[in-house]
């Protein structure tokens, strides 16, 4: 199974339609967006099942109205799935303390967050924390693909 994960879209539409440009190239069946969406972007997303979650620019309620029209889930803070027997959390990561507690907890196989707009893979014991970059205000626009079981990422600039 490939999951695509996106982060800090901030409504950029253009950069988003690039995101699902790869997203279908790489038979993504799953999207997980960790936030920062901005207007739209939840549109754009639709022929995914696509799970978000709340980033710090982002309006709960209208997030949450946005992608209830759109028949899309929506987690609040924190987005908790599980695919193929891997367990995945999701969340925006502006909140270090509630990242580093979700690492240190060593729960989970995968965390996605976002935030910092900067690319970025770690393995802390048995969890895999990425960040896929941002889509909007970075000079490296990217995105990250990860299969299931596997845990193998591959990060696609845009």
């Amino acid at each position: 199974m490939r999951i695509g994960v996106m982060s800090d879209t901030h409504g950029d539409l253009w950069a988003a339609r690039d995101a699902v440009r790869v997203f279908e190239d790489r038979r993504v069946q799953v999207v997980l967006h960790c936030g920062d969406v901005g207007p739209g972007v939840m549109h754009e997303l639709r022929g995914f099942i696509a799970h978000f979650v709340r980033g710090n620019t982002d309006s709960e309620e209208g997030l949450r109205q946005a992608l209830c029209s759109e028949q899309q889930t929506f987690h609040g803070h924190l987005g908790e799935l599980e695919f193929a027997g891997r367990k995945i959390a999701f969340l925006h990561g502006d909140d270090e303390r509630a990242l580093r507690d979700l690492i240190s907890s060593q729960k989970w196989d995968l965390i996605c967050h976002g935030h910092s707009h900067k690319e970025s893979r770690t393995v802390c014991g048995r969890t895999l924390v990425l960040n896929p970059g941002a889509l909007h205000r970075t000079s490296a626009p990217s995105v990250a693909i990860v299969k299931v079981p596997e845990m193998s990422v591959e990060v696609v600039p845009l």
